[in-house]
C-alpha cells in the first residue's frame, strides 16, 4: 500500500485567447500548486478496480476521474492485478482548484510505482492529457506557464513561499460552462503574462499580487456575485491581492504571513456561514 497526496492549484493569471478547430479553447495561465490537498491510498488487489471516497458524496465509479486514470494504466500496460483505492477529500468540488484532476494525477503517479510501471514524467502526463486539460500540470505542480488547452507547459522558478487563503461559497461552477459562456468579445482587463513571469524570476511577492488577473471573472461573478463580496472582504482584511482561481467559485488572497493569513479566514467565516475556508501555502517544485 502507499499514500499520496494530491495537492490543489490556484490560478495566478487565466487569458483566452480563442476558440480551437478541436473546440477547446487556447488559453495563456500562470498556475501555481498550494498545500491544500487531498490523500490516496492505494493498494494492489487480484484483479478489477476498486474505489471508496470519504468526505465527498462524489461517485466512486467508473465516471470517476481516479477510476478513469486506474483504468487507463490498466489497459495501456496490460496489468493482469487490479487495484484499491481509497481517496480522502478535502479539496472542495467545482471549485476551480484542480480537485478531480489532482486526484487522477495522484492515481497515475501511484500505480506507475505500485506496479514498478518505470514511466517518465512526461509518458504520465501524455496520459493525463488524455483524461483532462489540468492533469499534466497536477503530475508536474510547482509554478508552470500553460498554453495550448492547458496541457503544453513551461517550467517556472518557484515563485517565493506565500500564505494562501482559499474561500469557496456553497455554489459549484462548471468548468465547461465557464468557458463556454465566456464573451469572446470581452474588453476588459487582460493579464500581462510576460510581466508576470518577470516578477516570479524576480520573486517579488508585491508585483505578483499586483498582476493577478482572471478573465473567467467576468463570466461567474455575473452569476455569483458573493465572489466579489469575498473579493472585497479579503482586501478589508489585509490580504495583498484577491481573485477568483480558474472557473470559480473559490477566491484566494494572497497575505503577507500566517497571521493576516488567519485573520482573512476567519472574516470569510463570519461574513458566510457556508464557505468553506482553508488556509495554505504555495509550493514549488523544489520543496513539493
Amino acid at each position: 500500500m502507499l499514500s499520496i497526496d494530491a495537492n490543489a492549484k490556484i490560478n495566478l493569471t487565466l487569458d483566452i485567447l480563442g476558440k480551437r478547430d478541436d473546440g477547446f479553447h487556447e488559453v495563456a495561465m500562470v498556475m501555481q500548486e498550494v498545500s491544500l490537498h487531498d490523500t490516496l491510498q492505494l493498494e494492489q488487489i487480484a484483479a478489477g478496480i476498486e474505489l471508496e471516497i470519504v468526505g465527498s458524496d462524489l461517485p466512486a465509479d467508473k465516471t470517476n476521474l481516479c477510476y478513469r486514470a486506474a483504468e487507463l494504466v490498466m489497459k495501456e500496460y496490460g496489468l493482469s492485478s487490479g487495484v484499491k483505492i481509497k481517496l480522502e477529500k478535502r479539496i472542495p468540488i467545482a471549485a476551480g482548484l484542480a480537485g478531480g484532476s489532482t486526484d487522477a494525477a495522484a492515481v497515475l503517479k501511484g500505480m506507475n510505482m505500485l506496479f514498478d510501471l518505470k514511466l517518465t514524467e512526461d509518458q504520465l502526463c501524455l496520459l493525463g492529457a488524455r483524461l483532462g486539460s489540468d492533469i499534466p500540470f497536477c503530475l508536474m505542480g510547482g509554478t508552470m506557464l500553460a498554453t495550448g488547452r492547458g496541457e503544453v507547459l513551461q517550467r517556472l522558478p518557484d515563485v517565493p513561499e506565500m500564505d494562501i487563503v482559499l474561500a469557496k461559497p456553497q455554489v459549484g461552477v462548471s468548468t465547461a460552462w465557464a468557458y463556454k459562456t465566456y464573451d469572446a468579445g470581452y474588453t476588459g482587463p487582460h493579464p500581462d503574462n510576460k510581466a508576470m513571469l518577470a516578477a516570479i524570476e524576480a520573486k517579488n511577492i508585491s508585483s505578483i499580487s499586483k498582476l493577478l488577473c482572471n478573465v473567467l471573472e467576468s463570466v461567474t461573478i455575473s452569476e455569483c456575485a458573493i465572489i466579489d463580496t469575498y473579493k472585497q472582504t479579503m482586501l478589508e482584511a489585509g490580504a495583498l491581492a484577491s481573485m477568483m482561481s480558474g472557473s470559480g467559485p473559490t477566491v484566494f488572497a494572497i497575505a503577507p504571513d500566517k497571521a493576516v493569513a488567519e485573520k482573512i479566514a476567519e472574516k470569510i467565516r463570519v461574513l458566510d456561514s457556508k464557505a468553506a475556508v482553508f488556509t495554505a501555502k504555495t509550493i514549488g517544485r523544489n520543496r513539493g
